[in-house]
């Protein structure tokens, strides 16, 4: 067996070793905790922005009609599109703006309609949250 000094444990490897290897996996185990708390709540996160709603056209403006541009009109503009009846489903929209396809039960017009809307809604208005979180799932 190899001699002990004051720089070096039983084996002959130095102290200082030793003491950093221990350190980053103590930091290891740290942060694989952290990730198995991390996941779980990004996975949680996604499934909340997958089901959250856009209204078209927002609140404050119902009764408006959607033009091929997605601005809203007055009801009855010709070539606009009365608003659906329910909310868009955050996960449809994801879809169809991910895959160029049309939003479900709409033609291919009336869905390029409601997503541009979608696409030039701004903080404040109803659905810009949920618009926004989609976004960052696309990436």
């Amino acid at each position: 067996m190899g001699e002990m000094s004051d720089e070096t444990d039983h084996d002959g490897e130095p102290r200082e070793a030793r003491t950093t290897r221990r350190r980053a996996l103590m930091l290891g185990a740290a942060g694989a905790a952290a990730v198995v708390s991390i996941r779980p709540a990004l996975a949680q996160t996604a499934g909340s922005v997958l089901t959250c709603e856009i209204p078209v056209p927002d609140p404050g403006r119902a009764g408006g009609y959607i033009d091929a541009n997605g601005n809203v009109v007055p009801a009855g503009t010709k070539n606009a599109f009365a608003p659906p009846l329910r909310p868009l489903k955050g996960e449809d929209v994801r879809r169809a703006m991910a895959t160029g396809g049309n939003l479900p039960g709409m033609d291919y017009e009336r869905s390029r309609a409601y997503l541009k809307y979608v696409g030039r809604l701004q903080r404040g208005t109803t659905g810009f949250t949920c618009f926004a979180s989609l976004q960052m799932l696309r990436k």
